[in-house]
């Protein structure tokens, strides 16, 4: 059964809608649809394989629109770029987060664990339900998780190097749409929905904290000076994120290998040295153009320095590793009501140890970020835990699967949202408590 009326907008939908491929917005009524039959190929923006879109005039009594053919279709496409928006992103506000770092930084790996521990921490410890919004998006990123995590032969000793491969300029996390003569390349975002569960503290609030999160990922390379222009707009996203991840690896810094004084598990990536700072330099200058920042203005939103392969120099902060920022705190109207918050008090802490060693070994890094935003923390991560070893064939720094075990990988995205949502996470300061 099938009716040409126009429906009227369904309870719960946003008023406007972000494409989080070109970040365009519009209302839902203009969105456009994906054609489900096969013979309804070739779309002028995507190319002769891919199925066209539509705006649709006929709609089934469940309110899907209906292709040229008579199918019934579910998949929803933006009008300007035409890739395709995840239905979450029609419900739940978006929660754009941008991840960006040096070429063999660790960033790749770093994600790989912030999603595996996000999918077990989150509904566990905070009472949040973490899930793919589109697995066709997430799919590079489930290939990371398995890759290091899950995959076959747990007990093989896996050089670092054949786990993941490293991000590239083109491929899989990018898309790529035709505007007549003129070709862009789109970054494609990681996609979540981050949602309260019914014994979350703020559960009452559940749909005004509620997010679809869109998390970007760039090549090191992207950031090279004149990189970005329209035809590779792939990092004006950074201008829209709530919060910035900077991967930093401090075993690529010439002086931090002096300072090390001997060859660590990483020495792969420790005999070769790179300069990082042009790299949150040339993203800094980019934020300021497409965000409008004066030079003398400094973000509000908050910069998280990642500091990777924290298991090769954990012994310079002074101290043993701290256990996972979080405790088990009580309501302050109700003494026998209790949850698991957020302890910003232990981050900062670590935080302000990483900084003082940032400050003998890379001082052009704590000045430019602490130069550009207001809110700066520094988080030491490993995103394979301590049991990185040498592989005696090629000499390589490798791991068995079964005992990556990462540490604090949640915590720079933990950080963020407490930052960006207020009574998402829940906190606890000194002062508190």
């Amino acid at each position: 059964m099938t009716m040409t009326a126009k429906i009227p907008r369904p309870a719960g939908l946003l008023p406007r809608v972000t494409c989080p491929h070109c970040w365009e917005q519009c209302v839902p009524e203009k969105l456009l649809w994906i054609s489900e039959h096969t013979d309804l190929l070739g779309d002028h923006r995507l190319g002769p394989e891919q199925a066209q879109r539509f705006l649709p005039t006929r709609f089934t009594v469940s309110g899907e629109a209906i292709d040229a053919k008579g199918f019934p279709c579910h998949q929803l496409a933006c009008p300007h770029c035409h890739l395709t928006i995840p239905r979450a992103l029609l419900e739940l506000e978006p929660l754009f987060l941008s991840i960006f770092g040096a070429p063999a930084s660790g960033k790749s790996y770093f994600l790989a664990a912030l999603t595996w521990e996000l999918r077990k921490t989150l509904p566990l410890v905070f009472r949040l339900g973490f899930a793919d919004a589109d697995p066709v998006l997430n799919h590079q990123l489930h290939e990371y998780e398995e890759s290091v995590f899950s995959g076959s032969s747990t007990n093989e000793l896996v050089p670092l190097g054949n786990l993941i491969r490293k991000t590239e300029e083109q491929g899989d996390l990018y898309d790529t749409v035709s505007f007549g003569n003129q070709t862009v390349s789109y970054s494609r975002p990681f996609v979540f929905t981050l949602q309260p569960q019914q014994d979350h503290r703020n559960a009452h609030n559940a749909a005004k904290l509620a997010r679809t999160v869109c998390l970007y990922d760039n090549a090191g390379e992207s950031f090279q000076p004149g990189k970005d222009s329209a035809a590779a707009p792939v990092t004006r996203h950074m201008a829209l994120s709530r919060v910035l991840f900077f991967v930093f690896d401090p075993t690529q810094d010439a002086r931090f290998q002096r300072l090390i004084g001997k060859p660590s598990a990483h020495s792969e990536s420790a005999a070769r040295t790179m300069r990082q700072e042009p790299i949150l330099q040339e993203a800094i200058a980019r934020i300021r153009r497409f965000a409008g920042l004066k030079q003398s203005e400094r973000h509000k939103r908050p910069l998280v320095v990642i500091l990777t392969k924290y298991d090769a120099w954990r012994n310079l902060l002074g101290r043993e590793p701290p256990p996972d920022p979080w405790q088990l705190a009580r309501s302050a109207s109700n003494a026998e009501v209790t949850f698991n918050a957020f302890d910003l008090n232990a981050v900062a802490k670590q935080s302000q140890l990483a900084r003082e060693m940032l400050l003998q070994t890379s001082p052009e890094i704590v000045t430019a970020a602490e130069g550009f935003a207001e809110d700066v923390t520094y988080v030491p991560v490993t995103a394979v835990g301590w049991n990185v070893s040498t592989e005696r064939k090629s000499g390589l720094p490798a791991i068995k699967r079964s005992e990556a075990i990462p540490y604090w990988a949640t915590v720079p995205f933990l950080y963020g949202l407490s930052r960006a949502i207020p009574g998402l996470i829940p906190t606890i300061s000194q002062k508190s408590r």
